[in-house]
């Protein structure tokens, strides 16, 4: 393991994290498979891709489309179950020191829920990560993200059967941020990550189609840090829990403008597709960051803004 910097050492829902740069779902696999890329334990955490009941295989290709300022993925949420996962992939997971959260996604609340019963009974997790953008398809294809009562139901239900921490992960694509982020505290959340990527559309001109094979997808990268930031303070001004910032992270600068703005700890994202160590990378420099600033700890950091 690499030397920690002292300075970067913080908490998470009550988790210890070596420094508080973790490698965000959907970005980093299953984590076991960049190990012979990037020392695991020398991260903050990392979040798995989203898991489900069953095995998905996902979106129609193409699935990814470089933008000017970021990217546009529709993946589809492939994943190999929950039940898979904790057979293939979390025995080695569990060997880490390095916090390791399971994202967890489902269209009806009850999805959610059984995925979690079946990562409950083992060990090697921190806690969990609830997509929450997705169709509730047993109430007419409302997204749980959109709507508070729906949020708060499926948050109540995995808490009821959780004894992990639940974070849970908020959609930019609503009108108002601030009641989602206050019914999801109130149902139980332990903390909120946001945002999750905007609803896209790229489109080749001379073929009239997109160039994405479901059609939409989700924009990430740089071109939203400013939109995720506002959100960021919003969500952060409305509720006590802790919040993980994301959106457009590639520098540590950009990991502590995120703490300023209210976030206890950030999520790195799109940076992994170009550079698989940006979560070290970006953590060295947010501790530079605290050195040039002098500042003590990265805890004296959050929601510092002044506005």
């Amino acid at each position: 393991m690499s030397s920690a910097n002292p300075a970067l050492a913080t908490t998470l829902c009550g988790i210890p994290l070596r420094n508080p740069v973790i490698a965000a779902s959907g970005t980093f696999a299953y984590g076991v498979e960049f190990e012979k890329l990037v020392n695991l334990d020398a991260l903050g955490g990392l979040v798995v891709k989203g898991l489900s009941r069953e095995p998905i295989e996902g979106n129609p290709p193409p699935r990814i489309y470089e933008t000017d300022a970021g990217m546009i993925n529709s993946i589809g949420l492939q994943n190999i179950g929950a039940r898979a996962f904790v057979k293939q992939k979390l025995p080695a997971l569990a060997k880490l020191e390095t916090a390791v959260f399971a994202n967890v996604f489902g269209y009806q609340t009850e999805d959610y829920v059984e995925v979690v019963r079946v990562l409950e009974d083992h060990p090697g997790l921190a806690g969990y990560e609830l997509n929450v953008s997705c169709p509730n398809t047993r109430q007419g294809g409302i997204y749980f993200s959109s709507d508070p009562a729906r949020l708060s139901a499926v948050v109540g239900a995995v808490k009821g059967v959780a004894r992990r921490p639940v974070i849970v992960k908020l959609s930019p694509n609503v009108s108002a941020i601030e009641p989602l982020a206050c019914a999801a505290e109130a149902a139980g959340a332990d903390a909120l990550s946001l945002v999750n990527t905007f609803i896209a559309l790229a489109i080749d001109a001379r073929a009239r189609r997109p160039r994405i094979g479901a059609g939409f997808g989700g924009l990430s990268g740089p071109a939203i840090k400013p939109i995720a930031l506002r959100l960021v303070y919003q969500a952060a001004r409305a509720v006590k829990i802790p919040i993980v910032g994301l959106g457009g992270i590639a520098t540590g600068t950009d990991a502590a403008e995120f703490l300023i703005a209210g976030a206890s700890a950030v999520e790195v994202g799109t940076a992994i597709f170009r550079d698989p160590r940006a979560p070290l990378r970006i953590a060295e420099q947010l501790g530079k960051f605290l050195r040039d600033e002098k500042i003590a700890s990265v805890a004296k950091l959050v929601g510092t803004l002044q506005l």
